[in-house]
């Protein structure tokens, strides 16, 4: 977010105090919207008034609604575990019958989400992602990874599950069990 702010002090045209230093948690959570790209390719942000045109009003502010109490809901109960979500998604879907919108799709996970300790704001996803981007990766199917992204990946997916949880993830799996 911050590096779309430089020079502007806006995201999504939405204007943000001065003085913002990178990865500072914003005033209020904001509402940024994208398309679903096609696998592989990246999402593409659009502002509200764009997401309006795509879905229709009627949806669109429901959409937002929904999206900020999920997202306010989560980090709330994060934060009182020491973590920060630093943003989010959440794919919604509409029953055409019923006319209902649905939370779809994964939610609040470390790969739809970025968590951070509140302690020193190192607990993300981005181990995966930026050896997939360095070695040219990203987006390719039936990537070999070396054991060592493996294990760290699988690292911060554990920290992040016992830091929310509060138990270990040995302990669930043994639960699991009886």
């Amino acid at each position: 977010m911050v590096e779309r702010m430089v020079g502007t002090q806006t995201i999504h045209g939405l204007p943000q105090p001065t003085g913002l230093k990178q990865c500072q948690q914003l005033p209020k959570p904001i509402y940024t919207p994208s398309t679903k790209a096609e696998l592989g390719e990246k999402d593409v942000n659009i502002s509200p008034d764009e997401a309006k045109v795509i879905v229709g009003e009627k949806y669109a502010s429901r959409l937002e609604e929904l999206a900020l109490a999920c997202y306010k809901a989560g980090a709330a109960y994060a934060e009182e575990r020491g973590i920060i979500i630093a943003d989010t998604k959440f794919e919604f879907g509409l029953d055409v019958e019923t006319d209902e919108i649905y939370l779809v799709d994964e939610v609040l996970t470390p790969d739809s989400s970025r968590f951070w300790s509140k302690a020193d704001y190192q607990v993300d996803k981005q181990v995966l992602r930026n050896w997939l981007t360095s070695n040219g990766l990203k987006g390719k199917p039936d990537v070999e990874m070396p054991p060592e992204v493996v294990e760290k990946t699988k690292g911060r997916y554990t920290e992040v599950y016992e830091l929310l949880t509060g138990r270990s993830l040995e302990e669930a799996l043994k639960s699991l069990e009886a």
